[in-house]
C-alpha cells in the first residue's frame, strides 16, 4: 500500500513561507507529477514527503498513518535523486545491494532482492561492472535499482532524467513508467518539463509559488484548465493567450486557443457558420515534415502561433488568415485570472 496524503501542509524558511497550505491525495499505485516553473516548491513538496525537510505545519500520511514527525528511513518510501549518486569503486551489484547490507539484511534475501531488481531493469549483464564503463541511462537504473530493492510503499523521484541527453531522456521516461505499472508502487515525480509530466502521468499536480493550482489527469488539465497560469504551462506549444474586443466579443476577460485549434487558410477567408476569422501577416514558419508552426501577426490581437499537421506551403510575409475551432476556445473571466 502507497496512499499518500497531505493535509494543510506549509513550509517556510525563516520568514518566507515556500509552501502555502497544500492538500492532496495520491492514490495507491498511481504515478503522480508535480509540475510547475523553477523555484515553484515541487522540489521541496517532495522532500517533505520524503521527510528530508521538516514541515513547518500541517500534516502528512501515509496509509492513515501520521508520519509528519517520522525520520525519513522509518517511512517506507525511497527516493531516486537527479544525481546518479553511485559509489564508482563498486560494482552494480555492491552499489544496488549497498542499502540492504547496512540494514543488516541476510545475504540471501540481499541476492534475491538484487538479483530481482536487475532482472527488471536489464541490468544482469552488467551486475559485475562499475558506474564508469556504464553509460548514463544504465546508470540511472541502477539508482532506480536500489530504490526497488527496498520495496517501498512509494517511489519519489527527483527530476532523475534531466542528467540525459534528450533521445536518452524519451528512451528512460518510457521504460520508468513501465516499470511503474510493473511494480504497481505508488510514484511521485517530480519535473519542470511538462511535456514529461502528460506522458508519464496519471494524474498532474501543476504548482505556482508554492501553491497547487490544479490537480488531474493530463487530457482534463489539457482540455479543462483551471485558470489562466494552467492554460498557458500546459501543451506544447503553449495556448495563445489575449485580451481585447476579440475576447470580449466573446463574453469573457481573456480568450485561449491552442495552435493546433487554429487552421491556416492562405489569403482572406471567411470563417464558415459565423465564426471567427484572424487575418494577419506570417512573420515566422517553421517547417519540421510531420507539423508546421506558423506565427502570425494578427492586428489588434498580437501574435498567434498556429500549428498544422504536414508541410504548409506558406512564408514570412504571406496573408492569411486564421479560422479557429469555436468548440476549442477556452474562456477566462476575471476570477481566473485573479487565480493566476
Amino acid at each position: 500500500m502507497g496512499r499518500i496524503t497531505l493535509e494543510g501542509v506549509t513550509k517556510s524558511f525563516d520568514d518566507t513561507k515556500v509552501i502555502h497550505g497544500a492538500d492532496l491525495e495520491i492514490e495507491d499505485g498511481k504515478f503522480v507529477v508535480f509540475v510547475g516553473p523553477s523555484g515553484c516548491g515541487k522540489t521541496t513538496l517532495l522532500r517533505l514527503i520524503a521527510g528530508l525537510e521538516d514541515v513547518s505545519g500541517g500534516r502528512i500520511l501515509i496509509d492513515g498513518n501520521d508520519v509528519t514527525r517520522l525520520a525519513p528511513a522509518k517511512r517506507g518510501l525511497s527516493m531516486v535523486f537527479q544525481s546518479y549518486a553511485l559509489y564508482p569503486h563498486m560494482s552494480v551489484r555492491r552499489n544496488i545491494a549497498f542499502g540492504l547490507k547496512m540494514a543488516r539484511m541476510p545475504k540471501d534475501e540481499i541476492e534475491r532482492r538484487v538479483a530481482h531488481a536487475a532482472g527488471i531493469l536489464n541490468l544482469t549483464d552488467y551486475l559485475e561492472r562499475r558506474p564508469g564503463q556504464l553509460s548514463g541511462g544504465q546508470r540511472q537504473r541502477v539508482a532506480i535499482g536500489r530504490a526497488i530493492v527496498r520495496e517501498p510503499k512509494g517511489f519519489l523521484f527527483d527530476e532523475p532524467l534531466s542528467n540525459l541527453d534528450a533521445a536518452l531522456r524519451v528512451q528512460m521516461r518510457l521504460e520508468v513508467t513501465r516499470l511503474q505499472k510493473q511494480l504497481k508502487t505508488t510514484a511521485v515525480y517530480v519535473t519542470h518539463d511538462q511535456v514529461e509530466a502528460m506522458t508519464m502521468a496519471d494524474e498532474i499536480v501543476v504548482l505556482r509559488a508554492g501553491r497547487i493550482e490544479q490537480v488531474g489527469t493530463p487530457l482534463e488539465l489539457y482540455q479543462r484548465p483551471a485558470n489562466v497560469f494552467v492554460a498557458g504551462f500546459i501543451g506544447s506549444p503553449r495556448m495563445n493567450l489575449f485580451e481585447g474586443p476579440v475576447a470580449t466579443r466573446n463574453g469573457t476577460t481573456t480568450l485561449g486557443v491552442r495552435p493546433e485549434h487554429l487552421r491556416v487558410q492562405p489569403g482572406d477567408a471567411v470563417a464558415p457558420d459565423g465564426g471567427e476569422a484572424w487575418g494577419g501577416t506570417v512573420i515566422q514558419a517553421e517547417h519540421l515534415g510531420s507539423d508546421t508552426f506558423v506565427y502570425v501577426d494578427v492586428p489588434g490581437i498580437g501574435t498567434l502561433d498556429a500549428r498544422s499537421t504536414g508541410e504548409l506551403r506558406v512564408q514570412v510575409g504571406d496573408t492569411v488568415t486564421l479560422l479557429p475551432d469555436m468548440h476549442q476556445l477556452h474562456r477566462f473571466d476575471a476570477q481566473q485570472l485573479a487565480m493566476a
